[in-house]
């Protein structure tokens, strides 16, 4: 089984053609990736901080529908994170979040404690990265080292994320007990402004990363590991939203290393450049048919003709 934490928010969609119209979506990067891994049919359990309030139910009621395992999220006092996501008519996404207080970032490690052996953990984004328990989450991830695959997205939002080299400090850390890292060509350039992102992710590997994924939006996809470097291109499709899509490539890929019996960590260390390959194109396919409609909302196994 693979096991997702995270948080998991509201995202309340606000087209720039007409801002009266919000609608609220199910989100969070982490919570995304479960989703997508869920309808994807792998064996996925999030673990999470869910708010007993109205959107909490809705975020719940999200995760069982999509076949996300609820048995170790935390019931938790605190409200429902927010994201207000402003969608422009190309279809980017930009996000302004609404955090203080809220249900996700106030992680204690007895919470993660009865968690049982994952075949890999999916983190990243502001659980890890936000007080007071990203500490947390990082210290259970740095624990499984060695037993579990971790996977990493940074999923950068640097509006909550306050001084660049305390981050950048965050970051390395949690790159030294990741097996798996995708990562966008935008949070590197807030990370790591100037530097060129193949040269960072080669970096990566060389210091024990087994597999890194640099996406470009639609220009595709550099890929790097132990002895290979290429490129996949996107997947075309036409784009309602780009909102979840990198959390849908990053459930596709671990889905992919999962049928493909090469996401544990003794496996995935025997990954061939044409597994690679694969995985990469199918996580691709995944991604563009959430861009293809409104909101996180990734297809399921049975939509996919990949």
């Amino acid at each position: 089984m693979i096991g997702v934490v995270g948080e998991a928010l509201i995202d309340l969609v606000v087209p720039e053609s007409d801002p009266s119209r919000p609608a609220a979506h199910p989100g969070g990067s982490p919570m995304n990736v479960a989703v997508a891994l869920g309808r994807l049919e792998s064996p996925v359990a999030f673990l999470g901080r869910l708010a007993g309030d109205a959107f909490g139910e809705l975020l719940r009621g999200h995760l069982k529908e999509s076949g996300v395992d609820l048995r170790w999220a935390v019931d938790a006092p605190e409200p429902t994170s927010l994201a207000v996501v402003s969608v422009a008519p190309g279809g980017g996404a930009n996000y302004r979040f609404h955090v203080h207080g809220t249900a996700d970032w106030q992680w204690a490690a007895a919470e993660l404690a009865a968690a049982p052996g994952f075949d890999a953990v999916h983190a990243g984004s502001l659980a890890l990265a936000l007080d007071p328990g990203g500490p947390v989450v990082e210290a259970w991830l740095g624990s499984l080292r060695g037993e579990t695959t971790i996977s990493l997205d940074p999923n950068v939002r640097p509006e909550l994320l306050g001084d660049r080299d305390r981050y950048r400090a965050r970051l390395d850390r949690w790159l030294s007990f990741a097996d798996l890292v995708k990562v966008s060509d935008e949070d590197l350039a807030w990370v790591r402004p100037g530097r060129d992102p193949a040269e960072l992710a080669r970096g990566w590997v060389d210091a024990g990363r087994r597999l890194v994924v640099v996406t470009h939006g639609g220009d595709g996809s550099r890929v790097f590991g132990p002895g290979f470097e290429f490129t996949v291109a996107a997947h075309r499709t036409s784009i309602v939203d780009t909102v979840g899509a990198g959390d849908s490539f990053s459930g596709g890929l671990l889905h992919w290393l999962d049928r493909a019996d090469r996401l544990r960590p003794d496996r995935l260390a025997r990954l061939h450049e044409s597994e690679a390959r694969a995985a990469v194109e199918f996580a691709s396919a995944v991604a563009a048919a959430t861009c293809s409609r409104a909101g996180a909302n990734p297809p399921r196994r049975s939509e996919l003709a990949v």
